[in-house]
């Protein structure tokens, strides 16, 4: 007979950064500048999509790894050479593809490139994280794994996109539900808007939580 699944507690930090927990054991994806300094506080594992500022904060990271010294950090190559001196062993460089174990976590790593921001800024390397077969994290892009997805953290407002292809990623991923994540540079009075058409034309439960807030998944 089957054991129930864990329950994870889905807690969002500021922009792009949310925590997980399951089991005692907690997962920070992208703690970047924009993101509260306890972001990485009691973290057991630490994952980042790629190297921009807003998803990548070294303070942050470091003050995680400093903190507990069994935590670990997995990530794309641009961001694991600039703090992997500092914690030997325990920075592990992640691509398309790759499938490993943070925190109790099962993790499957989707996407290779960053969005087009605009045809003349050369892309940069941007991975997905898709925890324990249900909750997707796609840091930057609009990747769909192949591998159905029940809670999709949805970028919904960057330089790089606009709401009609946010409600295509939406209905192309066909999660059972979605939670907005970057979103931090998107103004109080745009949200109902973003609430409106996401939730009317994506094709699934849509919604967001206040920094701090929480959810059982």
């Amino acid at each position: 007979m089957r054991g129930r699944r864990s329950a994870v507690k889905l807690t969002k930090k500021t922009h792009a950064c949310v925590r997980l927990e399951k089991d005692g054991r907690t997962l920070v994806i992208d703690p970047g500048g924009y993101t509260e300094d306890d972001a990485t506080t009691g973290a057991d594992a630490i994952l980042v999509t790629h190297e921009h500022p807003d998803h990548f904060h070294e303070g942050h990271l470091r003050a995680g790894l400093e903190a507990n010294p069994a935590a670990e950090l997995w990530t794309l190559r641009s961001v694991a050479d600039q703090i992997s001196a500092a914690f030997p062993g325990r920075v592990h460089t992640v691509g398309h593809g790759d499938r490993f174990s943070a925190a109790g976590f099962d993790i499957q790593v989707h996407g290779e490139l960053h969005a087009v921001i605009h045809p003349d800024i050369p892309r940069i390397t941007n991975v997905g994280y898709l925890v324990d077969g249900s909750v997707f994290h796609p840091g930057d892009a609009l990747t769909v794994p192949d591998h159905p997805v029940e809670t999709l953290l949805l970028p919904v407002q960057a330089p790089w996109n606009k709401i009609s292809e946010v409600i295509e990623y939406v209905r192309e991923v066909k999660p059972r539900r979605s939670f907005d994540v970057h979103d931090a540079l998107l103004a109080e009075l745009a949200r109902p808007i973003y609430d409106t058409q996401i939730g009317g034309l994506g094709g699934a439960e849509h919604g967001r939580l206040a920094s701090g807030h929480s959810v059982e998944l």
